[in-house]
């Protein structure tokens, strides 16, 4: 019974410290994070349009908190299992409009399960999953430059997308990770791929990130008027060897997200609210013709903070029409 009584009390303080923290994490809304990795400067057969396909795996058994420590009670025991699916469609003009750059057009419906479970019934106000549902659509004009070339082929080609996330996601104010995340983000990018030699390539894709106001924040926020989740920057970066002549590219991929300003809650920055993630692990591209592609990436996370750690499978066709 002693034993006992020193586990309840235990798990009281535990609670306690969990609740004092009000989860306020899974602010910053869904954002590409491994999604694209290698050769991303530019559109592989050149302009036309484009479906493109992606299928990732993300699982999670820590919640971090922003020291990168657990954030839950260990005995919560949380198992988070998320399967994304990302329906793109890209039309590549042939006319420049502007320095050279030719106009283009990016959107995508993402479709999303998430499920979250605990090792103990929730009682606690843990964090909860809505399900599976419709995410936020995103949409993007943006402007691609022609490969600059050398006496060897192409050195660099890239672009830049002032892509948008718009709110139509599924959305429960009572549930901490959601399809869609109710408020809109501005989300451009500038996306590289610098050709070193005839065999090596490095890209990269930085992203900024801003954020309207949530007029309807989850619970966690205490009856909170509306939040603003902090301005952010993310990039995926990828390194790769063509191993097979004109078919297969291997390689090692990465990402990274750093949340710069913190949350605000009603005009208020709540501190230690800001999150961070770099994720790094083997890729690789298989072309099968000029037209069709497989990408696939493997991360492993680390240098977690105010988010889960785990690890992504990504896979991604593109195809040319």
């Amino acid at each position: 019974m002693k034993r006992m009584y020193v586990i309840g009390i235990v798990c009281i303080i535990a609670i306690g410290v969990w609740s004092g923290k009000s989860a306020r994490a899974y602010d910053l809304p869904s954002v590409n994070l491994g999604f694209t990795s290698f050769v991303d400067g530019g559109p592989p057969a050149g302009p036309g349009l484009y479906f493109m396909q992606y299928i990732q795996y993300w699982t999670s058994d820590e919640f971090n908190n922003r020291k990168g420590d657990r954030k839950l009670p260990p005995f919560a025991d949380e198992d988070l299992n998320a399967w994304i699916s990302l329906s793109q469609l890209v039309y590549q003009s042939d006319r420049e409009i502007l320095f050279g750059g030719k106009w283009g057009l990016d959107f995508i419906i993402p479709c999303v399960s998430i499920d979250l479970d605990y090792g103990i019934p929730n009682t606690f106000g843990f964090p909860m999953d809505n399900g599976s549902g419709i995410g936020d659509i995103l949409i993007g004009p943006f402007l691609q430059w022609d490969p600059i070339m050398g006496q060897n082929g192409p050195i660099l080609m890239h672009r830049i997308e002032l892509q948008m996330i718009l709110p139509t996601g599924k959305y429960n104010e009572n549930r901490e990770l959601n399809a869609g995340s109710n408020f809109f983000s501005f989300n451009p990018y500038w996306s590289g791929t610098l050709f070193l030699g005839p065999k090596w390539t490095v890209s990269m894709r930085l992203h900024y990130l801003w954020n309207d106001k949530n007029d309807d924040p989850n619970r966690n926020f205490g009856g909170a008027d509306d939040t603003q989740a902090g301005q952010a920057i993310h990039a995926n970066f990828a390194v790769a060897r063509e191993v097979v002549p004109k078919r297969l590219r291997l390689g090692l991929n990465g990402y990274y997200l750093k949340q710069l300003g913190d949350t605000e809650v009603d005009g208020n920055d709540v501190s230690g609210s800001r999150e961070r993630v770099l994720g790094l692990g083997p890729g690789g591209v298989y072309h099968f013709s000029r037209d069709n592609h497989l990408f696939f990436d493997l991360y492993f996370e680390s240098k977690v903070e105010e988010r889960p750690k785990g690890e992504r499978f990504n896979l991604r066709f593109v195809h040319h029409f």
